[in-house]
């Protein structure tokens, strides 16, 4: 697994007793899939462990995920109480979710919408962005706007209004953006680490539990040349 290394207790964003923020690195597995990897959720559960001495299983909620060559800020729920509102709030629209793409183009317009109709290949695990429903598509819609450029590469801010299968690389792709390292939606090359340059910079909601408080957690980048140059 890419990162197991770094250890996670480095990169905890926010942390109390209801959830846990962490900024996770490209290669990293939310949770448990087919190929078995270890996760970084069991990562999470081994900090809390640790950390406050608990004995047994430690129990750790996921209401939502990210690619695994996507990096960025991942909420995990520490009580079953804030699993069950957080999973309520990313269903509906009281999670904001702002993400940093590099990409090899400039889009058309400096800022913008873009709305689509998303279809998924379980086969491919790929999703293909069309501008008009058929059978079995989903709606999608993100706000982007250009915030950085590099001699070769132009950055991304862009904000989530639907959380589809692969969304951001697909409506990228579909009006000829390509994101660093993503063979799969069309870059030209692959990143060393098999990551991608999508990264999840922030999410604010509505604290579960203390419902005044408004949580926002912002992740940096990882370290690498091209990303460097932009969390400057």
């Amino acid at each position: 697994m890419a990162g197991a290394s770094v250890s996670v207790a480095s990169r905890v964003l926010y942390e109390d007793n209801h959830l846990i923020a962490v900024n996770k690195l490209p290669g990293e597995l939310v949770q448990g899939d087919k190929t078995g990897d270890v996760t970084l959720a069991d990562a999470v559960r081994d900090y809390l462990k640790v950390k406050y001495g608990k004995p047994g299983n430690v129990y750790l909620g996921i209401p939502h995920r990210l690619d695994r060559p996507t990096s960025g800020v991942v909420l995990y729920c520490r009580t079953e109480k804030a699993l069950g509102r957080m999973n309520e709030m990313f269903r509906g629209s009281d999670v904001s979710k702002v993400y940093w793409a590099v990409v090899d183009a400039l889009p058309q317009n400096t800022e913008g919408t873009l709305v689509h109709y998303i279809f998924r290949d379980t086969r491919t695990n790929k999703s293909v962005a069309r501008p008009v429903e058929t059978v079995g598509s989903k709606f999608a819609k993100l706000d982007y706007r250009i915030i950085g450029a590099s001699r070769n590469y132009h950055l991304l801010e862009i904000v989530l209004h639907t959380g589809r299968h692969h969304q951001i690389r697909a409506q990228l792709a579909a009006i000829g953006l390509h994101i660093k390292g993503d063979l799969k939606y069309g870059a030209a090359r692959s990143n060393p680490d098999g990551g991608i340059h999508l990264h999840a910079r922030s999410i604010s909601f509505p604290h579960p539990v203390k419902k005044e408080d408004v949580v926002t957690v912002i992740a940096r980048p990882p370290h690498d040349a091209v990303w460097d140059v932009f969390a400057e």
